[in-house]
């Protein structure tokens, strides 16, 4: 299949996006070598916020499809040909989900499990939150477990004396079982959506064949952490989840918000209007509230939009490097490249194929969230996630290490290879 100049440029183009993810942290310490508040300082503290990455990216490929075709309608419509619902949903679901009411709520809910766990509260929290926590993602969608569970994990264990092996460990745990967590039901994990409707998988199917998989997996990387810093997590100081009151009334409107939300979360013009509803709650109620999470949201979905931007022109490269694996090759092939591409986007472009049997419908799902949390690009929720906790204290004030990340990650990652693959299925 030869590539087109377009789809040329955009893989230039999503290399050096890639690239770039690896070189925030360089960007930030450049930045440091410049007076405060000159435009050279400005200009590498920009480069180096992980979320603008892909959406900076995304706008010079814009300005070279006007370069390539010498017409500015022509990179117009290439964009509005695009489907951006995914990154819309996430703004929004990350908006609501990160609210008072609905964080106060799951921190309970997290409490409420933890006491099924021997040990002081710190361990005993820290388990059942990166353990059940993920699962709640099969029901309310992954981008919201993400964004609750950093914004609890933020407060609980990374703003706190953490090492950073832990932090980093943590982190990799976080955005694995999210990635994996989402597996229970056919609608929650983004790349599970791609394919549910084509392949006639309903969510009882994917809790037979990946959920009970994924609860495994999550259960046990997340006990193995836990046990093997169990003097560190010990030493935490209990801390005692929010105290500022929240009136049932307004945690159960809510929850209705976030319910209608994920309910329309293939209808952007619906679910903004529903979105509009809540900011006027939001308006109202301001005395239980906290500071939306708006700015986050944004860059979250201004990341996401550049990746759905490049992301749709690597199909030259991508679907005939699908088609030509099997089996094992497939599944670990999936987990690799997940690494480097969306995993929404790859079974998307797997679904293309046709007369794909079901073992091999099996290993790219499988391969596809597996690998779902290597790096922040890997996985739609996992920016969400990292945009929350760029600045946490654990990181030592320059952000999360794209290596870090990846080698934090391994261990969970190889839970998942037992359990989704090694597993017979």
């Amino acid at each position: 299949m030869n590539p087109t100049s377009l789809e040329l440029l955009a893989t230039v183009f999503f290399g050096l996006a890639v690239l770039h993810t690896f070189f925030v942290k360089r960007f930030a310490t450049w930045a440091h070598h410049y007076p405060e508040g000159s435009l050279a300082e400005n200009l590498l503290h920009f480069l180096a916020e992980t979320e603008v990455v892909f959406g900076l990216w995304a706008a010079a490929l814009f300005a070279g499809i006007v370069a390539l075709t010498g017409s500015l309608h022509s990179a117009i419509e290439h964009i509005e040909g695009l489907n951006f619902t995914e990154p819309k949903f996430v703004l929004v679901v990350m908006v609501v989900a990160a609210t008072r009411p609905v964080v106060n709520l799951a921190e309970k809910l997290i409490s409420l499990a933890a006491r099924l766990v021997p040990g002081t509260e710190s361990f005993r929290f820290y388990v059942a939150a990166l353990s059940i926590g993920p699962l709640l993602g099969s029901l309310i969608t992954e981008p919201a477990a993400m964004t609750l569970l950093a914004l609890v994990l933020k407060r609980r264990y990374f703003d706190r004396d953490i090492s950073r092996r832990l932090a980093y460990l943590t982190l990799g745990l976080l955005f694995v079982n999210v990635s994996i967590g989402g597996t229970l039901t056919h609608f929650a994990a983004p790349p599970v959506l791609m394919v549910a409707s084509k392949w006639q998988w309903g969510s009882l199917f994917m809790l037979q064949t990946f959920g009970w998989r994924a609860a495994c997996a999550c259960v046990v990387s997340t006990l193995a952490v836990a046990l093997a810093f169990r003097r560190e997590l010990t030493a935490l100081p209990a801390q005692a989840g929010e105290s500022s009151r929240v009136p049932a009334w307004l945690t159960f409107a809510h929850l209705a918000f976030l319910g209608a939300v994920v309910g329309f979360a293939h209808h952007p013009d619906v679910f903004f209007g529903v979105f509009m509803l809540f900011l006027g709650l939001v308006t109202a109620t301001k005395e239980y509230q906290d500071t939306l999470k708006l700015k986050e949201g944004l860059l979250v979905g201004f990341f996401l939009a550049g990746l759905v931007t490049m992301g749709s022109l690597q199909s030259w490269w991508l679907k005939p490097l699908i088609q030509g694996m099997s089996g094992a090759p497939l599944y670990f092939g999936a987990t690799g490249l997940t690494a480097i591409t969306d995993n929404a986007a790859l079974t998307y472009l797997g679904s293309l194929v046709e007369g794909i049997s079901a073992d091999l419908k099996y290993a790219l799902v499988a391969g596809a969230v597996t690998g779902g949390g290597l790096t922040v690009i890997a996985n739609a929720p996992n920016p969400a996630g990292a945009g929350i906790l760029q600045s946490a204290k654990s990181f030592g004030g320059e952000g999360i290490s794209p290596i870090s990340l990846l080698l934090g990650a391994l261990f969970p990652t190889a839970i998942a290879i037992v359990f989704f693959w090694l597993i017979p299925h």
